[in-house]
């Protein structure tokens, strides 16, 4: 009866004892605190975001309005090499400043990892080990109410135990369940230690929740995939007896007696906390040759008795749809009876589809609540963005996705989420750049196996009704590179926008009233012309107009532009500029650029050579300077949505020759790198040095990434020409890629 007594549905969430389904959600926030261990090699995401350092980061965290902040302590950083030797140094700053900046902390004590170096998540004194470890923290900190001892234990389980990529790096089914009870007795045993400092604690459990949809000859697979992914919660909260569909395959693994201790002694969340991302439905199929275009975390192929399979994201391969967050979310609030949050809410793409996912997930919550599900708040994650998820955090590689502010010179500066997280919090509608537009997740165009489309969707001269929603983007500039790259991007992302072949006036400016002007106009190249003939601070040529009129007429409306110039030699003349824009103006500095559907440029046309089985040479003395267009404008457009302004420069930050370029495309092509042969030609800037690097932090994708998004690219133009192209094929967030 007591069992029956504690999974009983509670009145509400929070001290202010508010009943379900009433008043405002609650924001709520968390930085990416991952430390996973690969081998015997540690990731360690605080410092990468520069938050180990930067205390001043939780103000920047209160100022959105959270009320509660999910924030580490974790065992791997506090006692790294004995177990009995805690350093707490580190929290003990910032704990209680987050209190004293008015939010709650929830206190994470694993993230991910498997433990230090002294026990894993198949070691028998892993759980007693994390209690001890949860004790002190307790001790340390009593007043402290909200605690997560171990984040996601399902998704870490699977990750470490039965795929592989993180420490203790097992494949095998029985490794995986005796990680996972480890988990389940060390989040039982934990609490039981915090319970016994604070009476009052809480658990909210954090785990990610999806679907596995699947083909006909892998349902069986499917079915038994939507029975685990409730696995964690069913256990802790005692609900593993006999009669659970799995208790049998777990028990088979002679774990039958440890079963019974946990369903007898259960430790139920206060909260369930959901981690959902737009890659967590999955979809196996077995038409493999269907998804040749899979992204990298994608490409392992799947055995299910001798059908080999795909695990791919179903929000782009599954025409019949999926489930949805709010879906799940109802799953949950009405299998558990307990309070829910949305405790990760994150998507790993360009600044205005963050936005609208964000806003999407919080007003899908806030219906369930106005419906009378006690759903309690949603959270803010990688407040600091997060580090090479896309690579499940299994190597450095250096890509970096962007959150709620963007970290890559070394200090916060707030994207366009931020403002919206303030409104949300305070009860106002937001406000955003194409806000009202759908998401990818909702156009046609997300489908990997959609036609490649020449209709201009998002063009306000054609479609005048998308004025209705916002204001357009105006675009500048005949039919060039850029030009042709800006509205393929606007096309993809969902911005509606005008074209001017010339400069507007003010007049024309003050009728359209754009967001903001991109002038896509090669300037960069023009600049390239004019040192070649040895000018230096000024135009060439009579027949080309300056951007300063442009630049002149939106600052004096304090509309946003942007123009793209060269990176050196013409300082004088973007100081001018950047003068008449009335600091609302952004320079793009960038040498030349290259695109997936020009065949006369070097990088496609060694792509084509290499695919081909010949040979390709490549100077090793020159440094590989060019810039791959769409990420080019992707930057310039994040950066015109989060109001930057001034002169940023967009070459590549690695040091790497002609030659070394050529062989990385040729490894991530899958071709032969012997076939590059170095070759003496003539050099227009040298490699740097020997280690040495661009200093200044790029603002563009690391170039493996670019690699991997040019080859896709690029194939698809070859294949079905620039249109084909256009179809959205960036990765998104693949934290629960592998189902």
């Amino acid at each position: 009866m007591a069992e029956i007594i504690r999974l009983q549905p509670r009145a509400g969430f929070g001290e202010a004892g508010r009943p379900a389904g009433r008043g405002r959600l609650e924001l709520w926030g968390g930085y990416e605190c991952t430390v996973n261990r690969v081998g015997d090699q540690w990731f360690d995401q605080t410092p990468r975001s520069g938050h180990e350092h930067r205390i001043e980061d939780l103000e920047l965290f209160a100022d959105l309005g959270m009320t509660a902040l999910r924030y580490p302590a974790l065992w791997e950083r506090i006692s790294p090499q004995d177990p009995e030797v805690r350093d707490f140094t580190w929290t003990d700053q910032r704990l209680p400043r987050i209190r004293e900046l008015g939010m709650e902390p929830i206190v994470t004590l694993c993230h991910h990892g498997s433990g230090p170096h002294y026990t894993s998540l198949l070691h028998d004194g892993f759980a007693p080990g994390l209690a001890r470890h949860a004790a002190a923290v307790a001790q340390r900190y009593p007043w402290i109410r909200d605690w997560t001892p171990v984040n996601e234990p399902l998704t870490t389980a699977r990750f470490s135990a039965l795929y592989g990529y993180w420490y203790p790096h097992t494949r095998t089914e029985e490794a995986f369940w005796t990680a996972l009870l480890n988990e389940i007795d060390a989040t039982r045993l934990a609490m039981r230690e915090i319970r016994r400092v604070n009476p009052q604690a809480r658990l909210i459990q954090t785990d990610d929740l999806g679907y596995c949809h699947a083909t006909e000859p892998l349902q069986a697979e499917a079915d038994y995939q939507n029975q685990r992914r409730w696995i964690g919660w069913d256990l802790l909260c005692g609900m593993v007896t006999e009669a659970h569909p799995l208790w049998g395959r777990i028990a088979a693994c002679g774990l039958a007696e440890r079963l019974r201790v946990i369903a007898g002694d259960p430790c139920p969340p206060d909260v369930i906390g959901v981690n959902h991302y737009l890659a967590s439905e999955r979809l196996l199929d077995h038409r493999v040759d269907l998804h040749i275009n899979r992204a990298v975390a994608d490409r392992e192929l799947g055995d299910c008795g001798g059908v080999a399979f795909v695990d791919v994201d179903a929000i782009r391969n599954r025409r019949e749809g999926v489930l949805g967050l709010p879906t799940l979310l109802r799953q949950a609030a009405e299998r558990y009876g307990r309070t829910v949050a949305v405790t990760e809410c994150h998507n790993g793409a360009t600044r205005e589809e963050q936005v609208r996912w964000f806003v999407e997930v919080w007003d899908g919550a806030q219906a369930l609540r106005d419906e009378g599900h006690d759903l309690c708040a949603v959270t803010a994650w990688s407040l600091l963005g997060s580090h090479d998820w896309n690579r499940m955090v299994t190597r450095f590689v250096g890509h970096y996705e962007v959150g709620v502010y963007d970290v890559r010179s070394g200090q916060p500066r707030p994207t366009a989420l931020a403002p919206v997280l303030k409104d949300l919090a305070a009860g106002r509608r937001p406000t955003a750049v194409a806000l009202h537009q759908p998401g990818w997740w909702r156009r046609e165009s997300r489908f990997v196996n959609s036609r490649p489309s020449h209709a201009h969707q998002f063009d306000a001269a054609r479609d005048p009704a998308l004025l209705e929603t916002g204001a357009p983007l105006l675009i500048v500039g005949a039919e060039g590179p850029l030009t042709q790259l800006l509205v393929r991007a606007c096309e993809v992302r969902g911005l509606p926008y005008r074209r001017s072949l010339r400069d507007p006036g003010e007049a024309t400016l003050r009728a359209l009233r754009p967001w903001a002007v991109v002038d896509g106009r090669d300037w960069a190249g023009i600049c390239q012309v004019s040192l070649a003939s040895g000018r230096r601070g000024g135009w060439p040529g009579a027949g080309f107009a300056p951007p300063e009129a442009l630049a002149a007429a939106c600052g004096a409306l304090s509309i946003p532009c942007a123009a793209f110039t060269a990176v050196d030699g013409f300082e004088e003349v973007d100081e001018r500029l950047l003068a008449l824009g009335g600091g609302r103006l952004l320079l793009a500095g960038a040498e030349s650029v290259f695109t997936p559907w020009d065949r006369a440029r070097f990088a496609v046309r060694a792509l084509d050579t290499l695919e081909l089985g010949h040979a390709v040479d490549a100077c090793a003395q020159s440094h590989w300077d060019e810039t791959y267009g769409p990420d080019l404008v992707d930057a310039v457009l994040d950066l015109l949505i989060d109001g930057v302004a001034g002169v940023e420069s967009f070459l590549p930050y690695e040091p790497w020759s002609v030659a070394e370029f050529t062989r990385r495309l040729a490894d991530v092509a899958e071709c032969d790198r012997g076939l590059v042969r170095e070759a003496r030609l003539p050099t227009l800037r040298p490699v740097p040095e020997a280690g040495g690097v661009i200093e200044a932090p790029s603002l563009l994708p690391p170039g493996e990434t670019t690699l991997e998004r040019f080859v896709r690219e690029c194939r698809c133009a070859r294949r079905e020409g620039v249109a084909g192209v256009a179809r959205r094929r960036d990765d998104t967030h693949l934290q629960a890629a592998a189902s």
